[in-house]
């Protein structure tokens, strides 16, 4: 069992950039030939990753701190349980609002999360997907 000094040192050095997954991405787009922008503070929620010309974001969430429904996001701390439980929560609601934003302002949003990215699930093919594919545009005038 952690002490309390320990376990405080530990959340301490959670990094919120930069993280291994995040990097994995990050290397992956580089070597596909993509460039792009990091953390435009500008935009809501910070996205991971900007590709402004083509209004594309990307957010790389750890599985435990977005509240994912996987094996690791799903699962109840013994320690301060109802904390946590408000914390993640309130991170999901913040998450869900500036998604809504980036979507209002005409930007397209892609999540990847923690356990997508070790699960050797095709990411190259999700992110050409993501990044190449063009929106369908509805015509509004009947006569064209």
């Amino acid at each position: 069992m952690e002490s309390v000094e320990q376990r405080s040192a530990t959340m301490h050095a959670v990094k919120s950039r930069d993280t291994k997954p995040e990097m994995r991405v990050r290397r992956l787009l580089h070597r596909m030939g993509y460039r792009y922008r990091l953390h435009k503070e500008s935009l809501a929620g910070k996205p991971d990753i900007v590709f402004s010309s083509r209004r594309r974001v990307i957010f790389v969430h750890g599985c435990f701190w977005h509240g994912h429904g996987c094996k690791r996001g799903n699962r109840s701390l013994a320690t301060n349980a109802e904390y946590w439980s408000k914390k993640i929560s309130r991170n999901i609601e913040r998450f869900s609002a500036q998604v809504e934003q980036l979507e209002a302002e005409g930007w397209r949003v892609l999540t990847l999360w923690e356990c997508e990215l070790q699960a050797g699930n095709s990411l190259a093919a999700t992110l050409r997907s993501f990044l190449e594919k063009e929106p369908i545009v509805l015509k509004t005038d009947p006569l064209s």
